[in-house]
């Protein structure tokens, strides 16, 4: 069992040991329970224990514990172990009081609403309806399941009202996708097995995958994807668009292709930066460089595919960066025409990725050419980027 505010649960990710944390939906759970009990036992108590749907047990000590006329507060301090989470730290306060009259006929015994710094939806698509606290669907259930035993315990029928609240949370709100996914006001309630894994692979999928259905609950068959915080620079300063209007890749190029096809797309238009995406045009749909990093290879390929000669070509197997790459056949005169092949070469492999159940495009720039021309960078774009981009204004605007 993990006592007070730490986990000391490892994992091995990426070959390093990294130590598990819990989620903010154990935390909610955890104070409801202790302010419950507080309330109907009327009891003080220090710590409190919970088991996680995960399975594992949690000894969590209980903080900034205030009594009132008919309710209890408490906070439980979050610990997200060796994620870099930015709720890592913050109290989570859970405000337990006799439910209301009319709340308590024939309905459940716990009722959750969302206090100060709980965003609220206000979007669909998301786990939780439009107007309701960013409580999720598991957290919602440990806090339930804790409280009806406890009114079962101690013989209430009346019912029990629990507020949970986050100060601060609206300002946290703002380092996280919250926004994006139109949860205001506040960060979100959340955990499925109510343990913190340190950010994983699957976390970062699921994460693409839920702005992906966000949009597609919204009614968009046509979307914009960035892999990176380059693709969303170049994004705001060149395309009529707001960053809400696209989603971020990362690495993921593949399983985002497949998400939204799977989900019913019809259009979806890439823009990435040369240094990303020249590998897409190798086949490459994982562009991580412990997967893959063969950059330089297929730039030089396609320079050779154009007519570049061999002194060029052997330079540019040496060069260190895809700038540095994209530079040297910009001074030889060889920039245009590698990068039709480089297009080419994309609109192939994202067909034969997506078995033709999705149009892709995407539209290439180099960060360093816009600022030595004093314009866009952009480098190249597949023949149905202009078509794309269209359908995406029209839907967005």
């Amino acid at each position: 069992m993990e006592h007070s505010g730490r986990m000391n649960c490892y994992k091995r990710i990426d070959n390093k040991k990294l130590r598990l944390g819990y989620t903010t939906g154990s935390c909610a759970a955890a104070a409801a329970k202790a302010a419950a009990y507080m309330l109907l036992a009327g009891e003080d108590i220090d710590y409190v224990s919970l088991t996680t749907p995960g399975g594992y047990s949690l000894y969590l000590e209980i903080l900034d514990k205030k009594w009132g006329d008919g309710f209890v507060s408490c906070a439980v301090r979050k610990d997200a172990g060796d994620d870099p989470d930015v709720t890592d730290g913050v109290l989570i306060y859970a405000k337990v009081s006799a439910a209301k009259a009319e709340e308590a006929q024939d309905g459940p015994l716990v009722f959750i609403s969302g206090g100060t710094g709980v965003g609220t939806v206000t979007k669909p698509g998301l786990e939780q309806p439009v107007g309701a606290a960013a409580i999720n669907r598991v957290p919602r259930q440990m806090i339930c399941q804790e409280l009806e035993q406890l009114c079962a315990l101690y013989h209430n029928l009346q019912g029990l009202e629990v507020v949970i609240s986050v100060p601060g949370g609206e300002e946290l709100a703002r380092k996280t996708f919250n926004p994006r996914l139109g949860i205001l006001g506040g960060i979100s309630i959340l955990g499925t097995t109510g343990i913190v894994e340190p950010m994983s692979e699957s976390a970062m999928m699921s994460s693409i995958q839920l702005e992906l259905k966000q949009q597609t609950a919204l009614g968009r068959k046509n979307l914009l994807v960035t892999p990176g915080n380059y693709g969303q620079a170049f994004l705001q300063q060149h395309f009529p668009l707001q960053l809400s209007d696209s989603i971020k890749c990362s690495n993921f190029v593949g399983e985002t292709i497949d998400f939204a096809a799977d989900l019913g797309v019809e259009n979806l238009l890439f823009v990435a930066h040369i240094g990303k995406f020249i590998k897409v045009a190798g086949g490459i749909f994982q562009t991580h460089s412990r997967n893959a990093d063969a950059r330089m290879e297929i730039l030089t390929a396609n320079a050779a595919l154009a007519g570049a000669e061999q002194p060029l070509l052997k330079k540019l197997m040496q060069a260190v960066t895809t700038e540095e790459g994209i530079r040297m056949l910009e001074e030889a005169g060889w920039l245009e025409q590698t990068m039709v092949h480089v297009t080419e070469r994309l609109e192939s492999h994202l067909a034969r990725r997506s078995f033709g159940r999705i149009n892709l495009g995407v539209v290439l720039f180099s960060s360093e050419l816009g600022r030595r021309r004093q314009g866009s960078g952009e480098l190249g774009r597949t023949a149905n980027a202009g078509e794309i981009l269209q359908k995406i204004l029209q839907e967005v605007t």
